[in-house]
């Protein structure tokens, strides 16, 4: 069984603006390249709640579109994702895809054969928190995006200042640990 690093998109890689699907807005945060080269040995996946396709606010074109932009950005950076799973849901619909409900998990788990426990969700919502924690995963809690504001509602493995410092975190505890 493989290990996989879970992303969240917004305020995690890219900088957090509500509702982003144009391509002027994929701004990659400082580190978020360096940091997702350190973990090569991963599975990168990205995993994402999409509610402005469910508001009418964006089209699923549109969000493929700004999404082919960011994967062809990391790959100027040699980054690798393997795949985007996202909820194209608003948040009041009853869907089983918006995490921290755990289908998009379950889906990638099947399609890479991952193994759940010697892998990592990083995040900077609630929403992302829980979403690793109901699924057996380590979660990794970023300050960048929404993550001072959401810092008293998580008890993530690690906190962590960006991606970087979240990826040199999960390498040391990967050794640690296997």
């Amino acid at each position: 069984m493989k290990k996989a690093v879970f992303l969240d998109r917004d305020g995690v890689i890219i900088k957090e603006k509500e509702y982003a699907y144009k391509i002027k807005d994929c701004i990659l945060l400082p580190n978020s390249a360096k940091g997702l080269n350190l973990l090569k040995d991963f599975i990168l996946i990205i995993i994402t709640n999409q509610s402005g396709i469910g508001r009418k606010m964006y089209t699923e074109k549109d969000f493929l579109k700004f999404n082919n932009h960011l994967v062809k950005e990391l790959a100027k950076n040699k980054i690798k994702i393997a795949k985007t799973y996202y909820c194209p849901h608003a948040s009041g619909q009853d869907c089983g895809c918006r995490k921290p409900k755990p289908k998009l998990l379950l889906l990638a788990k099947e399609e890479f054969k991952i193994c759940l426990k010697n892998s990592y969700m990083i995040g900077d919502k609630k929403s992302d928190y829980e979403f690793g924690k109901n699924s057996g995963l380590k979660t990794v809690h970023v300050l960048t995006g929404y993550g001072k504001k959401f810092m008293d509602k998580v008890n993530p493995d690690f906190v962590a200042k960006d991606l970087l410092d979240a990826a040199k975190w999960i390498i040391e505890d990967d050794k640690k640990n296997h």
